[in-house]
């Protein structure tokens, strides 16, 4: 195993770890949330999963991007949310029981959903190489069982569930953090190549349509505004390049994927952030 596949691995590790704290933060009431209110939660799901992919396939179009950029694009529509949302949103002023619950159903319906639109796009042309139902595998053992099974700790072992859960957050993070830094300084060369060449813009053209789309479709609720904001922007980074790596086994991928997380957080936290002077405006109104 060389570096990069260490380090990849940390990344995915860190955010199996995640999932299952959240999982152990998780409530029933959590997610019910959604299911209690049908509107949000068909808006919800056409911005992430019906909306994002069709940006996908329309900067595709309108952008004559290197082959790994649009692999990752296509990659990351396709991918559920990234685990980092419920964390990202309580310090935004996003409701947690609608972030909670949106992962849940996010993650259960991906593994219906991936195969269905792989199948699609396949029939407009674009072949994957990897089988529908082993990327619904993919996505189940990266989001859903790590959830469901901290969940379970919550249930039967509450007090062990306190205990372990903000250790559990700080390793994660820690590992996540390693990660990105271990894998852009190995892949800078990677990710520099890609600057002026039109990758950027198609990055920071999804990421802000995706923000916009989620913003709009959250409703008139502030905190449900940025809750789906941040999910339908943000996308699975480990579970991307493992849908874009396995589809497309010759393009060097991991150098996109690192330049969408800083493209990422360069778009994300000036979001967050105007979300948080929101929300003091209006406790002091």
């Amino acid at each position: 195993m060389d570096l990069k596949q260490l380090v990849m691995l940390a990344i995915q590790v860190s955010i199996i770890c995640v999932v299952f704290g959240f999982g152990l933060r998780a409530t029933s009431e959590d997610l019910l949330y959604l299911v209690r209110r049908p509107g949000l939660l068909a808006r919800s799901l056409l911005a992430v999963f019906i909306i994002m992919p069709i940006v996908a396939v329309v900067l595709d179009r309108l952008f004559t991007f290197r082959p790994e950029v649009e692999a990752v694009l296509v990659a990351l529509a396709l991918s559920p949310i990234p685990p980092l949302l419920p964390r990202k949103l309580g310090k935004a002023g996003g409701n947690t029981s609608y972030a909670l619950g949106l992962m849940a159903i996010l993650s259960l319906l991906s593994i219906v959903f991936v195969p269905v639109a792989i199948e699609v796009l396949q029939r407009f042309g674009r072949p994957f190489g990897m089988a529908p139902f082993a990327i619904a595998g993919v996505v189940l053992k990266a989001t859903l069982l790590p959830l469901a099974a901290g969940m379970i700790v919550r249930a039967t072992l509450p007090q062990l569930a306190e205990r372990i859960k903000k250790p559990l957050a700080l390793l994660a993070n820690g590992l996540l953090m390693l990660g990105i830094l271990a894998l852009l300084a190995a892949l800078l060369p990677a990710v520099w190549a890609q600057v002026g060449d039109g990758t950027i813009l198609g990055l920071l053209a999804f990421l802000v349509v995706g923000l916009a789309v989620g913003h709009i479709l959250g409703g008139p609720n502030p905190d449900n505004s940025v809750d789906l904001a941040i999910a339908t922007a943000c996308r699975h980074p480990a579970v991307a390049l493992t849908i874009a790596a396995a589809n497309y086994p010759d393009q060097r991928l991991a150098g996109t994927i690192v330049l969408y997380l800083i493209v990422g957080a360069l778009v994300c936290i000036p979001y967050i952030e105007w979300q948080k002077r929101q929300v003091v405006a209006a406790s002091i109104a």
